[in-house]
This record gives structure tokens, C-alpha cells and sequence, in this order.
């Protein structure tokens, strides 16, 4: 499996490639086997991770990053998937898409869950031959409610957004040991036309 850290592949037990950046840019990312987090400011290079509709589709290619609870990450996020679900050569369309749910999700993230200076919120993309799993995790207990926002309202649309671009999107508890929750949804990729 590959690991991502500030939206660049590495291979699991690979330390960081080449200079890195300030610590306040440092990102926390983590296998999704579920090893231990590891902080990297590096610029880490390719592993050996699959594309979709490469070889096989049994190991997932993975993305893990955990920002502050800030919305002055939300374009920071945007990018890292972006470049993520390109190098996975994913249709332009479903890149899109894809990006737009991770970034209302992270958006309610930051408004519902972030309290403190402190807290973070952890973006997770699973990608299979089959499938694309976005999960933002936050700190917050409380489950997120689909709701009909006033027509002049800024905001109460993120997810009927997510669930209008998804195939599907739900909650899970926390990781264990972790206070939170984690809302994700998932899009059966389509191979990209050359």
C-alpha cells in the first residue's frame, strides 16, 4: 500500500524525500493498515502503489492527512486530494466531484467540530479497483443531519451536495481509542479516456 502525506506518495516505512518546509506545514499522515501516525514535512516520492485498472485492484492505494480544524486548510485539502486522485488517473468529471464532497465535508468538519486550536480533522481516500472511499474524521461527537437550507441561506447545503455526487455517504464511529466521528462516502471510479 502507499501512503500520501501533503498530497505526494511514499511507500509505508519510507521517511521523507528532500527538504522540508516550515513545521507549521508539516502534515500528519498515517498507512491505512493502521500503524502509528508519523509526522513528515518532506517531499516523499512514489511507491509502489497500483493505479485503478493497472495491475489487479486487491491492495487499496491510499491517502491519509490529518490538518488543523481550520478553514484555512480547505484549499490546502482541495489540492492534496486533487493531486492524489489525478495521479490515480480518475476522469476529470469524478475528480470533481469527489473533490467537492471531501470539501463540504471537511467544511462541516470545521465549522461543527472545530472547537479548539487544537483539533484537527483527518481526510482518508481508499481507493480499489472498484471503489473510492473518502472519510473526514472529526472530534466531534455529534452525527451530521441532512437538512433543507432557506433559499437566501449560506449555508445547509453540504450534504445534499455530498449525497447528490455520491453513490453512497454515511457516519462510523471513531477510530478506537479516538472522541469523534468519521462521515464518508464513496464513487465507483470509471477508467479516465486518454
Amino acid at each position: 500500500m502507499a501512503t500520501v502525506t501533503d498530497g505526494q506518495l511514499r511507500s509505508p516505512g519510507e521517511g521523507p524525500v528532500g527538504g522540508g518546509r516550515a513545521a507549521a506545514a508539516a502534515v500528519t499522515d498515517a498507512p491505512l493498515s493502521g500503524a502509528s501516525p508519523r509526522t513528515t514535512a518532506g517531499r516523499p516520492t512514489a511507491g509502489g502503489a497500483r493505479r485503478p485498472g493497472g495491475t489487479g485492484g486487491g491492495e487499496p492505494v491510499g491517502l491519509c492527512s490529518t490538518v488543523p480544524a481550520d478553514p484555512c486548510w480547505a484549499s490546502a485539502v482541495r489540492r492534496m486530494v486533487t493531486r492524489h486522485l489525478v495521479w490515480l488517473r480518475l476522469p476529470a468529471d469524478q475528480i470533481d466531484s469527489a473533490v467537492l464532497a471531501t470539501d463540504e465535508l471537511f467544511a462541516n468538519a470545521v465549522e461543527h467540530a472545530g472547537r479548539g486550536p487544537r483539533d484537527t480533522v483527518t481526510v482518508t481516500l481508499e481507493c480499489r479497483a472498484h471503489t473510492l472511499r473518502v472519510t473526514v474524521a472529526d472530534p466531534s461527537p455529534a452525527r451530521p443531519r441532512r437538512r433543507t437550507a432557506d433559499a437566501a441561506a449560506e449555508s445547509g447545503r453540504g450534504l445534499a451536495i455530498v449525497a447528490a455526487l455520491a453513490d453512497d455517504w454515511g457516519t462510523a464511529p471513531p477510530e478506537p481509542g479516538r472522541p469523534g466521528k468519521r462521515v464518508w462516502f464513496t464513487l465507483r471510479p470509471r477508467a479516465a479516456t486518454p
